[in-house]
């Protein structure tokens, strides 16, 4: 397993999380506002994409429910862990 290239992929997915944080924190505030509601729906998709590319290579991201359907053995134990690169 090559860490770089799970590094590489983490980070992209981490990216794309917190624009798409940042677009839903904006638009608490702003919710007519169409351009950011496109960017926000725009995001989610990439995060959506970078999420499923990470997961089928390395694993799930969450436990407890959000990471989806388990392999055997169990994939969540396998290493390293999102905050172990």
């Amino acid at each position: 397993m090559e860490c770089g290239q799970q590094l590489s992929m983490l980070k992209k997915f981490l990216e794309m999380q917190f624009i798409a944080i940042e677009l839903n924190l904006y638009l608490d505030t702003h919710p007519c506002d169409r351009d950011a509601l496109n960017d926000f729906n725009c995001a989610v998709d990439m995060l959506t994409k970078h999420k499923k590319a990470y997961e089928e290579e390395y694993g799930p991201l969450f436990n407890f429910g959000f990471g989806g359907h388990s392999g055997e053995p169990w994939e969540w134990a396998k290493g390293p862990w999102p905050w172990e690169l």
